[in-house]
């Protein structure tokens, strides 16, 4: 299994070296080379020279931290956001998006490679706004009773403190544009000293709050928070723990794919960048060819981003998760949209999944789509069901890599493989996978 560099290391010795920067990591940070030993340096792009404090250092790697650039190589840019580099949410909008993407796709196939022996052509990568992109952001937020102030923003670098923020260029526009009224607005409430964080999230009908206080609000809040939606325009749910939620004002959210209608509640995971996810589905249904006559099996499927689409192409459609709230709202979703040939099953699918009621059944495809962790539990039982093609979507390199290996011993062929631009400026790495059935697999 690959192993990254982790920030989380005992500071053992500094000293001030001169290094050239080669490559980046996955998460954007420079690699150079020092003595035959690897040094991970934050901040610093391929070719470019710079005097660095050495900070951490290993047998085998060490970590580094910027003192002086001594040359620019010609993809750094001027970050656009006031906050970068004291926020954590994005460590690499100092690199070109044209950088990022490739460095991140050759760290890609270069894991694919060094853990299943099988060098994968990468089809182009699939890519959307630069910018204004997210649907969803968490803002923390904290009172200061020193400063008698409230504070709002996301934490900072390798840090639990916050970093308050008036500009996230990140976020779509109709979610930024919301940040001071929604500041303004938390600041003048009586329960200021007692909230505990504010999430933003874009449907296709407009932008909501989720805002989780600490104790019962009092009226005047409500008043107040009610006065802020309505001229604001957005939808605002209250909640008093982690399980409940109060809509106080606006309408159900709902986004669409496919030209289907999907509702959802504003707790449900949804894909955070909409464009990379219109393209992700519509390259999923492609690669896994799907025919009128066909059943398609879809794991880890949360509310049925991908079900309900492959179900307007295939015979029928069955789609499995562990979240029991979100196979409620794919099963209401597939009424609404009138498929019939979608069914949805609640079943955890890290236990033995040999006695679920869908594992015996005939599938001519399968699409997964796993958590970090991957999806072990379910890659023997993807044989022994002998799909002919599979297509696995992943936000982790690693668990990818380890998975395809079951797909290849058992004499399928890894086809196609792309990055997906799903974070850009973060170290986040996104991809999916083709897996067609070879001659040695029995159907």
């Amino acid at each position: 299994m690959a192993q990254f560099y982790s920030p989380n290391r005992r500071v053992t010795t500094k000293q001030t070296i001169t290094v050239t920067v080669d490559s980046l990591d996955p998460f954007g940070q420079g690699v150079a080379r020092h003595q035959g030993k690897t040094i991970f340096i934050p901040g610093v792009l391929p070719g470019e020279q710079a005097e660095i404090e050495l900070i951490e250092q290993k047998r085998q790697y060490g970590r580094g931290k910027l003192k002086r650039l001594l040359n620019k190589c010609n993809e750094r840019v001027i970050p656009p956001c006031p906050h970068f580099g004291i926020c954590g949410g994005c460590q690499q909008q100092h690199a070109s998006c044209q950088l990022q993407q490739q460095s991140k796709a050759d760290s890609l196939q270069r894991l694919m490679v060094r853990e299943t022996g099988v060098c994968p052509e990468l089809a182009p990568v699939i890519c959307g706004p630069e910018y204004g992109y997210r649907r969803r952001a968490r803002l923390g937020l904290l009172y200061q009773p020193k400063r008698q102030r409230l504070q709002m923003g996301f934490h900072q670098t390798e840090s639990h403190d916050l970093v308050s923020v008036t500009r996230c260029p990140v976020l779509r526009p109709e979610l930024e544009r919301l940040l001071q009224p929604l500041y303004q607005c938390l600041s003048t409430l009586h329960a200021v000293r007692r909230l505990g964080h504010a999430e933003l999230v874009l449907a296709d009908n407009g932008p909501l709050l989720v805002l989780r206080h600490l104790d019962t609000l009092k009226e005047v809040d409500r008043v107040a928070l009610t006065d802020f939606a309505k001229r604001e325009q957005v939808a605002v749910y209250l909640a008093s723990d982690s399980e409940n939620l109060e809509k106080l004002f606006g309408e159900e959210p709902y986004y669409q794919i496919e030209g289907l209608r999907l509702g959802f509640h504003p707790r449900d995971f949804i894909q955070v960048n909409d464009a990379i996810n219109q393209q992700m589905v519509a390259q999923a249904i492609a690669w896994l060819d799907v025919q009128p006559d066909e059943r398609v099996l879809d794991l880890f499927c949360g509310m049925g981003n991908f079900t309900l689409p492959l179900a307007k192409v295939a015979r029928e459609v069955v789609g499995v998760e562990g979240v029991a709230a979100l196979v409620a709202n794919g099963q209401y979703n597939a009424l609404n949209n009138a498929l019939p040939n979608a069914s949805f099953f609640h079943e955890n699918l890290e236990s033995d999944i040999s006695c679920q009621p869908w594992a015996a059944q005939g599938f001519d495809k399968v699409l997964l789509d796993p958590a970090r962790a991957g999806a072990p539990g379910v890659m023997s039982h993807i044989v022994k069901l002998a799909p002919k093609r599979v297509v696995y979507v992943s936000c982790n390199p690693t668990t990818l890599a380890r998975d395809s290996q079951v797909l290849l011993a058992a004499g399928y062929r890894l086809a196609q493989v792309r990055m997906l631009d799903m974070f850009p400026h973060t170290g986040h790495l996104e991809s999916m996978a083709l897996f067609i059935q070879g001659p040695g697999v029995a159907k």
